[in-house]
């Protein structure tokens, strides 16, 4: 057998090997990919590509550090490789290595200057350094190379409605459904997107699109999308049913696509504000929303029974969804909120809910905790309950938009790089006057943003 067939027998089983690694790992059989990543590493371990799969598989499974050290190891096995920066520079943004991150960032943009994607991930880098004019700017750079890079038109409009831009913003906000996981979010139809004019009673159809969190928002923009369309029809999900239904305007809510039949044009909840022409001096007022009042004697009755007397009363929302593409900067745990725990004057009320409530299992404080998440049904339990504290205390999450839209005072701890709502450098918002804003001065460190909110209470 010649060299050449011989290095042919290699090559070949060894490519096959890295489209199958890379396979399981897009497939999200992250079990299979780490086992298959081990064996081939224990084969090849200087080889720069399993590596850099590997190093990917790990950061995949939570593994940052050891994701860090094999793709570290990769690109400097081979530095003239664009995909390499390229990739871990996105690792070390979600290990808050922001400088690492900018200079492979860049380093990837200098050896293909032509990667659409590499200026994407440079414009996310920017936006989490709140280098707000940068990531607009690379983001802009991404789209001359690819003008339908949905993922670049919306990191665009992020920077901007973080920077305060909403005008500009709004429009770039669009694209937000060509991206692949809102795929679903709208309906299969024909009939064209609202442009804001007239239409006749009940020929509007409203979707209740995004998180809760972002219907809470926007609903407010209900009564004005029915000055122009009276009685529009409602699309949202059940969960949303009692609080969207108390919005003026809406003719008929439904909770399926087939029951909205004889619609003329639709507009997602959450393009109401570009066609109100919504700017931070125009934002409608909150105090929309309100618990039903039999719901609220019934939850004085029980925190009358449970929560010791003489004590401020402290809501607290530590977690949000675990599947919210920026959970990992925004949830914390229990424990992380000790400086408030640590005070004798107050009890700690939890309207946590979801599998985090089980943090509460373990608590040890000296302020009281009462444990209500278990016994919580929907988003009206917490509204009630929250008419009897004193402030509650809130990652930025659903529970903080229904505390703010019906008035509650409240506390939200922020990420330092938030979600472009709660805009920059302000501890108030115009969306929600009730709340006060905790920001992170460092990224992904707490301690310093739970001491001032524990001693501002």
């Amino acid at each position: 057998m010649s060299e050449a067939e011989q290095a042919g027998k290699v090559v070949m089983p060894l490519a096959k090997a890295l489209e199958k690694l890379a396979k399981l790992e897009q497939e999200n059989k992250l079990e299979q990919a780490d086992l298959f990543a081990a064996r081939m590493l224990a084969a090849m371990p200087e080889h720069p590509h399993i590596l850099q799969l590997a190093g990917i598989v790990a950061y995949r499974n939570g593994r940052t550090a050891e994701a860090i050290e094999r793709m570290e190891k990769s690109e400097a096995l081979s530095p003239q490789t664009p995909v390499y920066p390229r990739n871990i520079c996105e690792v070390y943004r979600g290990a808050g290595r922001l400088d690492d991150a900018l200079r492979a960032g860049k380093r990837a943009i200098e050896l293909a200057p032509q990667d659409s994607r590499s200026y994407f991930n440079l414009a996310l880098i920017h936006y989490e350094r709140l280098e707000l004019d940068d990531a607009v700017r690379v983001a802009e750079q991404a789209l001359t190379i690819d003008p339908e890079f949905a993922e670049a038109h919306f990191e665009k409009a992020e920077a901007l409605l973080l920077a305060g831009r909403l005008r500009e913003g709004w429009e770039s906000y669009e694209w937000r459904f060509k991206l692949k996981q809102a795929e679903g979010m709208l309906p299969k139809t024909d009939k064209p997107q609202w442009d804001g004019r007239p239409m006749e009673p009940g020929k509007l159809l409203i979707i209740g699109d995004q998180g809760f969190g972002d219907c809470v928002q926007f609903g407010r923009f209900m009564p004005w999308a029915a000055s122009q369309a009276p009685q529009p029809v409602l699309a949202c999900s059940a969960e949303l049913l009692p609080l969207l239904g108390q919005l003026p305007g809406p003719g008929k809510i439904v909770t399926r696509w087939d029951d909205a039949a004889g619609y003329e044009a639709f507009i997602p909840l959450s393009g109401l504000p570009r066609l109100a022409g919504v700017t931070l001096e125009n934002i409608p007022p909150a105090g929309y929303l309100a618990p039903k009042p039999a719901l609220v004697a019934r939850w004085g009755e029980t925190l009358e029974r449970l929560v010791p007397r003489g004590k401020k009363r402290i809501a607290l929302v530590w977690a949000g969804r675990p599947t919210h593409k920026n959970d990992k900067k925004r949830s914390l745990k229990l424990t992380q909120f000790k400086p408030l725990f640590d005070r004798d004057d107050v009890v700690v009320i939890t309207v946590q809910k979801g599998d985090q409530i089980a943090q509460a299992g373990g608590y040890y404080g000296r302020a009281p905790l009462v444990n209500l998440g278990p016994e919580i049904e929907d988003f009206l339990d917490t509204m009630a309950i929250l008419r009897h504290v004193d402030q509650l205390v809130s990652i930025d999450t659903s529970v903080a938009h229904l505390a703010g839209a019906s008035n509650v005072p409240t506390s939200v701890v922020l990420p330092y790089a938030p979600d472009w709502r709660w805009l920059l450098n302000r501890d108030d918002t115009p969306w929600y006057p009730s709340l006060r804003l905790y920001r992170q001065t460092v990224p992904y460190q707490w301690d310093d943003v739970i001491r001032r909110l524990a001693a501002d209470l």
